[in-house]
């Protein structure tokens, strides 16, 4: 059967006169089989297409579409140094300490992700979300060679089938022997740090040195580091990596920008 055959052709033939109801029959069951195989083929490359098929109930925005690309440029090894400051509220997190480390498994199940939060409640929750995500019967129908090994129970700590790895951890916490070829630091403030610099700027001092002597020094070679945030000082996590990165040369950041009301006035 061609791979490019579509209901058309099938109409076409069943006007024809030229099948019997057995190769109809046939025909039918070989076309829902190549649908099936094709759209498993898009959730796999796309990940808005891998979201709205985990995710019924999800509806898409702009924003979504421009993360989703992004994260795309990341496991094609396109972008290896990743910033997405946006407001509350806007789905980052269940974007990038959600869906993003499920998909990317699925694509690379023996590569190994390292996912940080503002504490280490909230980064071991996500975990419990992924990992039942990738033991989830919709998964296993995109990545059906995917699994969580047996011993697999820790919410926080788990393996894949394909001896990947993946860590969460609170901000402030310790890495020490873990490696990432994928490093995710989610809304690494919290609102009252925010709060608090707002007299004391150097509140954010700390997470930027947890960062570049914990996290950064677990990066495997050519690994990538995404990191989602709101916006809150020139001191915060991205302000500091970004002032570093230019008076030291080093790594180069793609930087994407979404605030909470557009220049056309209206809400994000």
């Amino acid at each position: 059967m061609s791979a490019n055959i579509t209901l058309s052709d099938i109409e076409t033939l069943i006007n024809s006169g030229k099948l019997s109801e057995s190769d109809l029959r046939v025909l039918e069951a070989q076309l829902t089989k190549l649908e099936k195989l094709k759209d498993r083929e898009l959730c796999q490359g796309k990940f808005i297409k891998f979201v709205e098929k985990v995710w019924p109930t999800f509806i898409s925005g702009a924003h979504h579409k421009r993360m989703a690309d992004a994260f795309e440029r990341v496991a094609r090894g396109e972008c290896k140094r990743l910033i997405i400051n946006m407001p509350p509220r806007h789905t980052k997190s269940e974007f990038a300490s959600y869906l993003l480390p499920a998909w990317f498994l699925g694509k690379f199940p023996n590569k190994k992700i390292i996912q940080c939060s503002n504490t280490a409640e909230l980064a071991v929750g996500f975990g419990r979300k992924v990992r039942n995500l990738v033991d989830s019967d919709v998964y296993k129908k995109i990545f059906p060679n995917v699994g969580l090994k047996s011993d697999s129970k820790a919410a926080g700590r788990w393996s894949t089938s394909g001896n990947g790895e993946y860590f969460a951890i609170g901000v402030g916490g310790t890495v020490t022997g873990k490696g990432a070829d994928l490093l995710i630091i989610d809304d690494p403030h919290s609102e009252q740090e925010a709060k608090l610099a707002e007299s004391d700027p150097s509140v954010f001092d700390s997470v930027y040195e947890w960062y570049t002597s914990g996290p950064r020094q677990r990066l495997q070679p050519g690994g990538a580091i995404v990191i989602v945030m709101t916006l809150w000082s020139k001191r915060d996590l991205t302000g500091r990596v970004i002032k570093d990165s230019v008076q030291r040369g080093g790594d180069e950041w793609e930087v994407i920008e979404f605030p909470a009301i557009m220049p056309s006035d209206k809400p994000l």
